[in-house]
């Protein structure tokens, strides 16, 4: 798997990471997608997409697509959170954290807003 990762550019650089999530997500129709770059200003990540989906369901089912497509492609691992009738979802891979909500939550949470503040 590293050798994999290596040859993708995705140990080093996470930018490759990043856009092979946000093709994932227009494959699925997500909805108002945003990128945000963390690189140096937060440990935690350096990437976070914001994305919407237009029901609990089609949020799950973009998840679920998009973890696939890293698992099965690029043999990455992420973990999914909220799966269960929320809406919203976390997907975490590693250095690019995806935030999938349902319009309403979305505006509702503003995660984006706390954010763009720090």
């Amino acid at each position: 798997m590293l050798f994999h990762l290596q040859k993708l550019g995705l140990m080093n650089n996470n930018e490759p990471l990043k856009n092979f999530i946000v093709k994932s997500l227009e494959a699925m129709k997500a909805e108002n997608i945003t990128c945000m770059e963390l690189t140096g200003e937060a440990p935690l990540a350096d990437y976070m997409i914001f994305a919407s989906g237009r029901s609990v369901k089609n949020i799950k089912a973009i998840a679920e697509h998009v973890a696939l497509e890293l698992k099965h492609k690029l043999k990455w691992n992420a973990t999914v959170e909220g799966l269960q009738g929320a809406d919203w979802i976390l997907l975490d891979a590693g250095d690019v954290i995806v935030h999938l909500f349902h319009p309403e939550a979305r505006e509702q949470l503003r995660i984006e807003e706390l954010w763009a503040k720090k």
